[in-house]
């Protein structure tokens, strides 16, 4: 699902913290695929948007996890990925993400980036 941003402050805000909230989401993968049972591997897609998705297997079952729907759940609040790309979704920016001069607080941004990648590993199915 695209989300669609209401206004300038908001898109302003999504470009300051998309290009950190997609680092640290990697990082965060990685971290937990040095003690996982997963493999995981990334490949791009270009339809229907451009985008990337994280490829996990293990004994044969596979999982794929949008890695910009991990950007947009660290992002905004409350988001939630759909399995409909043509639909358009407003969203609403995780202020709490932002320090009070409208920079990135890293600490939150760190921390709701880890609980969501412990969150996605944790449900994945084990066979």
């Amino acid at each position: 699902m695209k989300p669609k941003i209401k206004n300038q402050l908001a898109w302003n805000q999504a470009e300051i913290l998309m290009q950190p909230a997609l680092i640290r989401v990697l990082d965060n993968i990685r971290k937990q695929l040095e003690t996982s049972i997963w493999k995981g591997t990334y490949e791009t897609h270009t339809t229907p948007y451009p985008g990337y998705v994280l490829k996990l297997e293990h004994n044969g079952q596979q999982v794929n996890i949008d890695i910009w729907d991990l950007c947009y759940q660290v992002c905004f609040q409350e988001y939630q990925p759909t399995h409909t790309p043509d639909q358009s979704l407003e969203v609403e920016i995780d202020t709490s993400l932002l320090d009070n001069t409208g920079d990135v607080d890293w600490d939150k941004l760190d921390r709701k980036t880890q609980d969501l990648i412990e969150k996605v590993f944790a449900n994945l199915t084990q066979p």
